[in-house]
This record gives C-alpha cells, sequence and structure tokens, in this order.
C-alpha cells in the first residue's frame, strides 16, 4: 500500500482537530459565545470580553461561526494557518486523485472538471483564512462565496465519477457513502445559508451550526480518497508529469506498435498515391 493514503487522512484529522482548537481559544479568550448557547440580545453593556460570571450577554457579533471564530488575536493567527495549510493539501489531493483517475481508466470530462472545482475551492478557502469577516469584510465573502458552492460542486463531481469507474462491490460501497455525505452536505449547506439571510437570533446561531455540519463533512468526504490512494504510484506521477495528453497519445502509439507486431511490416507501393501519402 502506497504511503501517500495517509494524505487524504491527515486533511479531515488536521482541520476539523485546528478549527476546533481555534473555537476552545475563541471561548476561552471571549471572543464568541458557547455553541449550546441559545440566547441573545440587541446589545449588552459590556462587551463579551469584559463580562464575567456564568450567565454571559450575547450579541450576533458573538456568534460561533467558524470565520468569527478566527477573527481577533491569538486565534486567527491559527486560523489563518490552518485555512492555508489545508488548502495546499486539498490542491494536492484534487491532483492526485486526477492523475489516479487518468492511470488507471482514463480522462473524462468529469474528472477535468473535479480537479478544476477542487483548485478554485483551495483558492476561495485561503481567501477566507487570510482576510478576517471583522477587517476585511468583502473579501472574506468572496472568499467564502467561493469556497462554500466549489466544495459542494467538487463532492457532487466526484460521487458522480466514483459510480461511473466502480466496478467492484466495494467500489460501489465507496460511491454509497460519499454520495449519502454528499446529500448531508447540500442539506447543511442549503440550511445554512438559508438561516444566516435571516434576522432570528436563534436562526443565526442555528446558521453557525449547520456551517460546522458542512465543514465536517467536507473534509470527512476528502478522508475517503484514502480507498483509492492505496493504488498511488511512480506511475501516476509520470502521468501527471507527461499530461493527460501525452499519456492517451502514448496509449494509442503504443496500440499501434503492437498491431505492427501482429500483422507485420506494412509495405507501402511505390506508386504516386503512396508517395503522396508519405
Amino acid at each position: 500500500m502506497s504511503l501517500w493514503v495517509i494524505l487524504p487522512v491527515s486533511l479531515p484529522v488536521f482541520t476539523i482537530t485546528g478549527i476546533w482548537v481555534v473555537y476552545a481559544m475563541a471561548l476561552y479568550n471571549m471572543h464568541v459565545c458557547p455553541v449550546d448557547n441559545w440566547v441573545y440580545n440587541e446589545s449588552c453593556e459590556e462587551k463579551l470580553s469584559l463580562q464575567g460570571g456564568p450567565v454571559l450577554c450575547c450579541t450576533l457579533d458573538n456568534v460561533p461561526l467558524i470565520s468569527k471564530c478566527g477573527t481577533l488575536p491569538p486565534e486567527s493567527c491559527f486560523f489563518s494557518l490552518i485555512c492555508s495549510t489545508g488548502s495546499f493539501m486539498v490542491m494536492v489531493i484534487g491532483l492526485l486523485r486526477y492523475g489516479l483517475v487518468v492511470e488507471k481508466y482514463q480522462n473524462c470530462v468529469l474528472n477535468t472538471a473535479g480537479l478544476s472545482t477542487g483548485w478554485i475551492c483551495a483558492a476561495g478557502l485561503i481567501m477566507v483564512g487570510n482576510f478576517q469577516v471583522d477587517y476585511a469584510k468583502i473579501l472574506h465573502y468572496v472568499g467564502a462565496g467561493v469556497a462554500f458552492p466549489t466544495s459542494m460542486l467538487f463532492v457532487c463531481l466526484q460521487s458522480a465519477l466514483t459510480y461511473r469507474l466502480a466496478k467492484t462491490q466495494g467500489e460501489y460501497c465507496v460511491g454509497h457513502l460519499r454520495l449519502a455525505m454528499t446529500l448531508l452536505a447540500f442539506v447543511s449547506l442549503v440550511l445554512s445559508g438559508v438561516f444566516f439571510a435571516q434576522e432570528s437570533f436563534v436562526l443565526q446561531h442555528a446558521s453557525a451550526i449547520f456551517e460546522w455540519v458542512f465543514c465536517i463533512i467536507i473534509m470527512l468526504f476528502y478522508g475517503t480518497f484514502a480507498f483509492e490512494f492505496g493504488g498511488v504510484s511512480c506511475e501516476t506521477l509520470m502521468v501527471l508529469a507527461r499530461g493527460a495528453g501525452a499519456q492517451r497519445g502514448l496509449s494509442r502509439g503504443g496500440s499501434g506498435h503492437k498491431a505492427e507486431a501482429i500483422g507485420g511490416p506494412v509495405h507501402l507501393q511505390h506508386t504516386p498515391e503512396g508517395i503522396a501519402m508519405l
């Protein structure tokens, strides 16, 4: 089994653990309210960071959205690091998945679209992590508007690609697993977006919960590539180095040589038509 199988497993372990650490830091520094807090106020006499006691006065500025947890230092530094590292891992996983499909099967529109959406999602994730919502709101929302839809599209394309390439019962089981995760992610994303647009305190808090659920499901989806990455080899890397087009050309050239070996050399007649063909 290839050691590349560690990469898709490391991504959800690193990112999910990382964002929960960021949440714990934001909670410890009184920058956000706890996830189990459902009571919010229009305004408070003191900022959350200056309050004390078991009962906290929270406003919508303290909703524990993932981006809110990573807005203020020191947790913002770790949040940027997690998003930047995670986006790089997403790009590598997407590239290896693309090369593996080309090597084992052949390139197709679904495979190319999956690579493109994965890399676009990584670009949006970098913007989300490095432009905090309280200080660069437009750029942060642009990054989120890129990362969330493209990540959803990525898992849809990969689920469809899994079913298209499946031949064994185990591969179909992986397809069923990815389809279930895709449906859960879609429901979570829709509910998070709808609730985020509402003015209700409860719905805003519910939006944060569904955002957490969506991000965790997406990261776990990347972890399922461990089933295929055991087959990543040096040949997969050579496919990526040569490019999919060169790989197809090499395959056609190999088929031609094989036909010549079976049928023998082809002798051309010395005719004007034959010379023209040369």
